[in-house]
């Protein structure tokens, strides 16, 4: 695909660049809320396939190292942008610190265009304030992130001194989904870092993507937003997204960290494969244990990640109790990596394509029919007195994950030990590394009732996930 421009979006906290990301993306990427300084990382989209819009954290004195990296990178958001859009509360005077900003915008002899912001408020001060900055007036747009006035004469703005190619944006307007059929055509797999917050997620990000895109810190909390970079592998792109890190429920701070964690979920459903993440430097906790069940409800791919390995003497015995924590994922491969020394990086990529491979495995009926006939006869399916289960065949009805559905008679006295056995018969022979498979069970001589039939929403009580 076509290198797309870059535009970055740089002012001081809280002036409404995450809202104007979300609004540009008609989606919510960057998490926005009145506390200032909620944007730490650069946060990415790509508009309408024309150009990548960066919003960058608000400009502040950095008066500390962890300050000081998140100036670095909105430094570097400029020196790759193509356009720089300043973007100021209309609602204040500007100040000294505006005004350096648009002496460092101008400074990088890039176009910069003057956003107002909030222009929709009564109180929103008149264009004639904020000359002063330097920025002609036909270069000033007045604007609402939040009602959307004022965006379509800046986007139009934004193409012209970018000079875009209209027909490259064509490619993606055809189609209503636009995000979907882009991943469908390019072949794409998303893959989230997922884990508790200071497991190491973002030092294997920017280990992963080569570039220190993702704000790394011993802090905890570092990083709120979803971060994303594509690699090229082995002729696949690969969207790698780094999330928050999840702490317990309870332990969560109401506004920008409960924010966080849900935004953590939605990217556990946007991706392909999840990549769980464990401090080796730390005893187990539920919470890892929670997290990649909710990867497995999510019917998504999972590698389980050692980090920090380089820290640890032996990791025999951590192994030993990582198997012990996670018995209910015998088919998860793990991998121990370390960011520091680039252990096993790239073997994470591998394993990436092997599970999805895997994940569109499909099997034939007559092959699955012969491992139930097996398997009824090792081990034939308990019952009542009078009445017991008849498997009578079984077919594969999805993939990605892989679904099963088992027909026969009384299933609904099948023990769910029975239906790990069934599983673990079907993984003897075709193992689908890495990916959780569901089954569910048809009572053929009955009616088909609504709990009866192989879910269309797999969130079914009827069915069993294995």
């Amino acid at each position: 695909m076509k290198k797309l421009p870059i535009v970055a979006l740089v002012g001081q906290t809280n002036a409404g660049k995450s809202s104007l990301l979300n609004r540009f993306a008609r989606k919510n990427i960057a998490i926005v809320a009145r506390e200032e300084g909620t944007t730490r990382d650069n946060v990415m989209a790509r508009i309408d396939q024309r150009f990548l819009l960066i919003d960058t954290a608000g400009l502040k004195d950095p008066n500390d190292d962890f300050e000081a990296g998140i100036q670095d990178q909105i430094a570097d958001a400029i020196d790759s942008a193509d356009l720089i859009l300043l973007t100021l509360d209309s609602t204040k005077y500007p100040d000294d610190r505006d005004k350096q900003i648009a002496k460092n915008a101008l400074r990088s002899k890039k176009p910069v265009l003057l956003l107002l912001n909030k222009s929709d408020l009564g109180e929103a001060l008149p264009n004639e304030e904020f000359l002063r900055l330097g920025i002609k007036p036909d270069q000033t747009f007045r604007l609402s992130a939040t009602t959307g006035s004022g965006t379509k004469d800046l986007k139009q703005a934004i193409q012209s001194k970018l000079g875009v190619d209209k027909s490259f944006a064509t490619f993606s307007e055809k189609y209503h989904d636009k995000d979907k059929y882009r991943r469908l055509a390019n072949n794409d797999l998303k893959l989230a870092l997922i884990g508790r917050p200071n497991v190491g997620k973002s030092s294997l990000f920017n280990s992963l993507g080569q570039k220190q895109q993702a704000l790394v810190s011993s802090r905890q909390g570092t990083t709120r937003d979803v971060n994303r970079v594509e690699v090229r592998f082995r002729g696949r792109n690969l969207e790698i997204l780094d999330t928050a890190g999840l702490r317990k429920p309870g332990k969560r701070e109401v506004g920008i960290e409960k924010f966080s964690a849900l935004r953590t979920l939605a990217a556990i459903e946007e991706s392909d494969i999840c990549a769980l993440l464990v401090d080796a430097t730390e005893p187990h906790s539920k919470l890892d244990q929670s997290l990649a069940g909710q990867i497995i409800d999510a019917g998504r791919g999972i590698i389980v990640i050692l980090t920090k390995a380089d820290l640890v003497e032996n990791t025999d015995e951590i192994l030993d109790q990582l198997e012990r924590d996670f018995n209910f994922l015998p088919y998860a491969p793990v991998l121990i990596t370390s960011s520091a020394t680039g252990k096993n990086v790239t073997k994470l990529f591998e394993l990436a394509l092997e599970i999805d491979q895997t994940r569109h495995q499909e099997i034939k009926t007559s092959e699955l029919n012969k491992i139930l006939g097996e398997a009824i006869l090792e081990h034939p399916p308990a019952g009542l007195k009078n009445t017991r289960p008849k498997l009578k065949y079984i077919v594969q009805t999805d993939t990605c994950p892989p679904w099963f559905v088992v027909h026969g008679r009384e299933l609904g006295l099948l023990h769910w030990s029975y239906k790990r056995f069934l599983e673990r018969k079907i993984r003897e022979k075709f193992p689908f590394v890495g990916t959780p498979i569901f089954f569910s069970y048809r009572n053929d001589q009955e009616s088909k009732s609504r709990n009866d039939q192989e879910p269309k929403n797999r969130n079914s009580q009827e069915s069993t996930k294995l």
